[in-house]
């Protein structure tokens, strides 16, 4: 009786595509370590982009926050754990209460629904 084995190219494509995304990971923990390095410390949420990945959002302690966008869902969260950043299911509560936002995130988020600067403008 003839063993079948799984095609060559089929394993050697699999350790590619881990090996890239491990890669992908390592590189956003850095820079995840990097903003809550620069801001005191920093907690995070992962939400679905569908195909195009996985969005991070960051806040920083001091209320700065900003986002990466990893290809996948588990590549953001292997990138936040090498980070040691807390990760929150929802982005509500205190969570959200810790973002600052300023004159520019008001104009763009309002600026569109009641007439003020639109987005083509900023």
């Amino acid at each position: 009786m003839a063993e079948t084995a799984e095609p060559q190219t089929q394993q050697t494509d699999d350790s590619k595509h881990a090996a890239r995304a491990e890669r992908r990971a390592a590189k956003l923990a850095k820079q995840i370590g990097s903003f809550a390095k620069a801001h005191g410390g920093a907690e995070g949420q992962l939400a679905h982009l569908g195909e195009m990945g996985t969005r991070i959002v960051l806040v920083g302690e001091d209320g700065d926050w900003g986002d990466l966008v990893a290809p996948s869902y588990a590549v953001a969260e292997s990138a936040t754990q090498k980070a040691g950043i807390t990760v929150h299911e929802d982005f509500d509560g205190e969570f959200a209460a810790k973002v600052r936002t300023g004159p520019y995130e008001w104009s763009r988020m309002a600026g569109i629904q009641v007439g003020g600067p639109s987005n083509d403008k900023a």
